[in-house]
């Protein structure tokens, strides 16, 4: 088929998408799949993501372009560590904006036993993104994954760049996109470490957290959370893809190929709530690396520190390392006073650190 061709079929489907119709799972990989290897102009590839975000992913396309990134855009790691795997990892695009969280969380889960294989990316739509952080820390996000591969087996620890597992797609999407589409939802699923078998996976929404764990259900995760953060007194819907420390949060777990959706509060964690402000963003990334910093170095006992533990504490819960989130809550506290998650932090800058 020519290119002509090629252009006006791919034409007809987003207007078909535009005007509110469905695809296949195969249908939907074969449009990701030409938008990950760049066949289609520029202007053909944006309008096709905002018209499908626009009306809404079914399970079925979402899986689908799953697929395409799994297969045609996703290097993988190797991982021989028996037992489980985690990932701690938010879709970006919430309403309500936090400090970065799942990196100083995966930082605290991995001192207390739990093999964590943490992927992330750039900012998208919020201040900063976890490489904008972890490059100001000194990760090198365009060091071979083989050593994010050695990191994990030595610390227990790795960090998976998307600028670095992501071949060609999404990454070169990054650089140019602002808006939010599929790839948020379908982004953070992916697994660039095969051996990855339970996630916690924060999104901007109730519905996208729905969403993203019957696609894990449907692409074979062992055990998964997907929370919706709120704040006492504000609007339900303008949330944050993190465990709150300001309200109660929505979650949907995954456990044995059942779902279940519950609400908890900072008090089932232990925690006591605070106003959001003490958790929010800071100005720029700079500010959140110091606060990020200063929590893993010497300020243990504080509102950010809290937020970050009750974020480990799921992980530790999720994969089976805690019995409840309470448990691991009074872990993550624990690591953190000890002073060991700071060693690792500067073992991870040491494994993967630019030369």
């Amino acid at each position: 088929m020519s290119s002509e061709n090629l252009m006006r079929q791919f034409g007809r489907l987003i207007c078909s998408v535009a005007a509110g119709n469905f695809m296949t799972r195969e249908e939907s990989k074969e449009a990701y799949r030409q938008i990950i290897l760049n066949e289609q102009p520029a202007l053909q590839q944006g309008a096709f993501l905002m018209a499908h975000i626009t009306r809404g992913p079914t399970i079925e396309e979402l899986s689908g372009a799953w697929d395409a990134l799994d297969t045609y855009d996703t290097a993988k790691i190797k991982c021989d560590l028996s037992g489980p795997v985690c990932d701690i990892v938010g879709t970006g695009s919430d309403p309500l904006k936090t400090i970065n969280c799942s990196t100083p969380a995966s930082f605290i889960a991995s001192c207390c036993g739990l093999p964590v294989a943490k992927k992330g990316a750039r900012l998208v739509t919020g201040v900063s993104g976890a490489s904008d952080i972890l490059e100001i820390f000194g990760i090198d996000l365009n060091a071979p994954l083989s050593r994010a591969e050695k990191a994990l087996h030595q610390i227990g620890l790795c960090y998976l760049p998307g600028e670095a597992f992501l071949k060609s797609g999404w990454a070169r999407l990054i650089k140019s996109m602002r808006f939010t589409s599929a790839f948020n939802i379908i982004g953070p699923l992916t697994r660039p470490c095969a051996a990855t078998n339970c996630i916690v996976i924060g999104a901007y929404s109730p519905l996208v957290c729905d969403q993203l764990i019957a696609v894990l259900r449907e692409v074979g995760m062992d055990s998964a959370l997907a929370p919706f953060g709120m704040v006492e007194g504000m609007d339900p819907m303008r949330g944050m893809d993190e465990f709150s420390l300001s309200g109660p949060t929505r979650v949907v777990e995954l456990k044995d190929s059942r779902l279940e959706t519950y609400e908890i509060t900072p008090r089932d964690f232990g925690a006591k709530s605070v106003a959001f402000p003490e958790i929010a963003s800071r100005e720029d990334a700079q500010g959140n690396a110091s606060a990020i910093v200063k929590v893993l170095r010497e300020e243990h006992e504080s509102p950010i520190a809290d937020f970050f533990c009750i974020n480990a504490a799921a992980a530790l819960y999720v994969s089976g390392v805690a019995r409840n989130y309470s448990e691991g809550f009074e872990r993550a506290k624990q690591a953190l006073a000890s002073g060991k998650v700071f060693e690792k932090f500067q073992a991870l800058r040491e494994l993967q650190g630019s030369a």
